[in-house]
């Protein structure tokens, strides 16, 4: 078909197809929209059901998951994904069971939708209520996790909302078998199909159709790589709930226990390098006796250790860092490392370069983490815990929508409560105003 070309250089094909994206996203936000009006009605059996349905369809769908799967590790490998990409994406039995259980463990918990928040009485006596209400559409757009497709569609099915799926398309064989699976089961207990949808193309026209939704979609969630989450918080006119990095500062503070303060860093870093809270920078106090066999043991386990000139004397196979170590997400076994003169040093560098994710504090002394505790302003912060536990399932949430670093709305692992927003019900006897 012949091209022709529009002043901005785009050919008249381009826009016609950018056109149809945009009509087709609109189309399955308003669908969205109608089915979360039946869902908001449901009952919390009624959508306990149907999620244990969904976790019991996604069981009897392993098989064509994990065939869905390996096309996209296959592909991944094909396209050079780092070894802390194709982690992200990778799925097998064990992964899948978890899923499942993740998505049953969400619709074991308290439903927020129609909870009180507080009551009181108005200067004029009508009662005020405060009640949890679910958002409308929650627009989730990811990456390289297959996972995603199955805890946010729990987590918006059991507070009361639609979800508007858009997955990376290294895992798009992934997302759709897991989606397919999802809405069998749903729709087996009544909810309505449109009510969970994952977008059926791999244009990125679609993500930026997303992002201009106003008025169709409620909210956008990004999960993804910071150019994605870049994008999303320019180009929306849409909220945000996101995050941009997970820059995870640990403090080994001069009363740590040293067998806890090594066990802690290699677990906080080596456990999984390509999770958001995972450990990308350690602070060794300069008091700390047993900072030599910490980096040892992080080294021995395979990790590259990049150090100021301080952490480098106490290893000769440190690397020296460079200004930008202290800014980056490795998702990788590459850890940075500085020494720093007490808890104050260790939280001025933290408040430089921290993302706002999770940090986490080593030490004996209750004082000094009280300090720490109270004055590191992170959506995370610990206390003798490794940061790969800033999961929304640790924290007892089920599963997570994603872990939000800024300061409005919700923080930290969103999950049902962060899904909510509240009305006023005011309960009146007559009253009219002067």
């Amino acid at each position: 078909m012949e091209q022709t070309h529009t002043l901005d250089g785009a050919s008249v094909t381009e826009q016609q197809q950018a056109a149809e994206v945009e009509t087709l996203v609109r189309d399955l936000a308003r669908a969205a929209r109608s089915a979360q009006r039946v869902l908001a009605r449901m009952r919390t059996g009624e959508k306990a059901a149907a999620l244990m349905a969904a976790a019991a369809a996604l069981r009897a769908a392993a098989p064509q998951i994990l065939a869905a799967n390996a096309q996209d590790i296959a592909a991944g490998e094909a396209r050079g994904l780092s070894g802390a990409m194709l982690d992200r994406l990778r799925l097998d039995d064990k992964r899948l069971e978890g899923i499942a259980a993740a998505i049953e463990n969400v619709a074991r918990l308290p439903d927020p939708v129609g909870q009180e928040i507080d009551r009181s009485t108005a200067l004029a006596g009508m009662t005020l209520v405060r009640r949890r209400i679910p958002i409308g559409l929650i627009g989730i757009i990811y990456e390289s996790r297959p996972n995603v497709t199955a805890d946010a569609a729990a987590l918006c099915v059991m507070s009361g909302n639609a979800a508007l799926l858009r997955g990376g398309s290294e895992a798009v064989h992934s997302n759709r078998a897991i989606a397919a699976a999802l809405a069998s089961g749903l729709a087996s207990a009544g909810v309505p199909a449109e009510a969970v949808q994952l977008i059926p193309t791999q244009d990125r026209e679609a993500v930026g159709a997303m992002l201009r939704a106003a008025g169709l979609v409620d909210m956008i969630v990004p999960r993804g790589g910071k150019s994605l989450v870049e994008r999303v918080q320019n180009d929306a006119r849409v909220p945000v709930l996101a995050h941009l990095d997970g820059i995870c500062h640990t403090y080994i503070h001069a009363a740590a226990d040293p067998a806890m303060a090594k066990a802690l860093a290699l677990n906080a870093k080596m456990r999984r390098t390509g999770i958001c809270g995972a450990m990308e920078t350690l602070l060794l106090d300069a008091a700390f006796p047993a900072s030599q066999d910490v980096v040892a043991a992080l080294l021995d386990a395979g990790c590259e250790l990049r150090g100021d000139a301080r952490a480098q004397a106490l290893d000769p196979r440190i690397k020296p860092a460079t200004a930008e170590d202290w800014d980056t997400e490795y998702l990788d076994a590459i850890l940075s490392v500085a020494v720093v003169d007490g808890v104050d040093a260790a939280m001025e560098h933290i408040a430089r370069h921290s993302s706002g994710h999770t940090e986490a504090i080593v030490t004996q002394d209750q004082a000094v983490a009280d300090r720490f505790l109270a004055e590191v302003d992170s959506a995370i912060v610990m206390h003798n815990a490794s940061t790969q536990f800033a999961d929304g399932g640790e924290f007892g949430l089920g599963a997570e929508i994603g872990i939000a670093t800024g300061r409005l709305h919700a923080r930290g692992p969103v999950a049902l409560e962060g899904l909510t927003t509240y009305k006023w019900q005011v309960l009146g006897s007559g009253q009219t105003r002067a």
